[in-house]
């Protein structure tokens, strides 16, 4: 299968979202050079508010991308999932799998709000983007206009 998705994973506190601390989370990337790694493979990459959203990369399995990837008639179908752990904001309806075709990509993202077990630390706010490609691709693919655009980003209080 000719695949490789980039998981870009970015989270942050309240410190991170009003002031100067959020013109630096909001200028964090949602796309990234890929590594000289032949498909399929997921790259993924953490930026968190305590590291001053410096990316931390790592080459994995495409097991572990949370997306659905099925190949069928020449196509490759996409569903970004969501963990039940990551249930705000309230998500009445989906949007549906996106069919790829060779040479495709999409760009899919999910945000969330989550607090500790105890709820002693208040809330944390996750965002994360998927940049799924078929087919043969560039290193640089993913700095350019996805064929897809999927924003299932919703308001976190």
């Amino acid at each position: 299968m000719q695949v490789v998705v980039q998981r870009i994973q970015t989270t942050w506190t309240r410190r991170s979202r009003g002031g100067s601390e959020a013109a630096v989370r909001v200028a964090a990337p949602t796309a990234f050079e890929l590594p000289p790694t032949p498909p399929p493979f997921l790259h993924d990459i953490i930026m968190r508010e305590e590291d001053d959203f410096t990316p931390e990369s790592v080459v994995g399995a495409l097991g572990d991308a949370g997306v659905r990837l099925r190949e069928k008639d020449g196509k490759l179908l996409v569903q970004a999932l969501i963990p039940p752990v990551f249930a705000v904001p309230p998500r009445p309806r989906r949007p549906p799998a996106l069919r790829l075709e060779l040479g495709q990509w999409l760009r899919w993202q999910l945000n969330y709000r989550t607090s500790d077990e105890r709820e002693t630390e208040g809330w944390s706010y996750h965002l994360h983007t998927f940049n799924v490609a078929y087919g043969p691709v560039a290193a640089d693919v993913f700095l350019g206009t996805p064929t897809h655009l999927v924003d299932e980003r919703g308001h976190l209080r």
